[in-house]
């Protein structure tokens, strides 16, 4: 008896188990709707290679500048200081840009192209005029007794 009861729990796990594995199968999966948080925006995802509507214009996504090594991330593709890109040369790599130099002539990709970064100019102490001002001194109260 014992026996036959193990034999009719172990089926009832069966059925419980083939069950709920129907069940999850039976369910739409929504992982599909769900962004990616990493992934870039649409504009820039857009122009990376092998995607439908590719810029034939590169665009510099990343830089990386490091003690020892300078590279950066053209258009998906990871490219060294001195290494190549397409046919052009990476001839310059700065905080902000990197310098392509192929046949066709010298091209600068910007890191943020619509920022247009300038450089702070300091008034230097020899060109800032003296106050015309005359100052007038602070009363005092010397000699009044009260």
């Amino acid at each position: 008896m014992a026996g036959r009861m193990k034999a009719e729990r172990a089926t009832i796990f069966v059925r419980a188990l083939l069950a709920a594995g129907m069940m999850a199968g039976a369910v739409p999966s929504y992982s599909q709707g769900i962004l990616d948080p990493t992934r870039p925006p649409t504009a820039v995802s857009s122009e990376l290679p092998g995607e439908p509507g590719a810029s034939a214009v590169p665009v510099l996504h990343s830089i990386k500048i490091s003690p020892t090594e300078r590279s950066a991330i053209i258009g998906g593709e990871t490219v060294r200081l001195g290494g190549k890109f397409g046919d052009a040369r990476v001839i310059k790599i700065t905080d902000s840009e990197v310098v392509l130099r192929s046949a066709a002539g010298t091209e600068t990709l910007r890191l943020y192209p619509d920022v247009n970064i300038r450089p702070v100019v300091k008034e230097s102490a020899v060109s800032k005029k003296p106050s015309t001002k005359k100052r007038v001194p602070a009363p005092t109260n010397q000699g009044k007794t009260g």
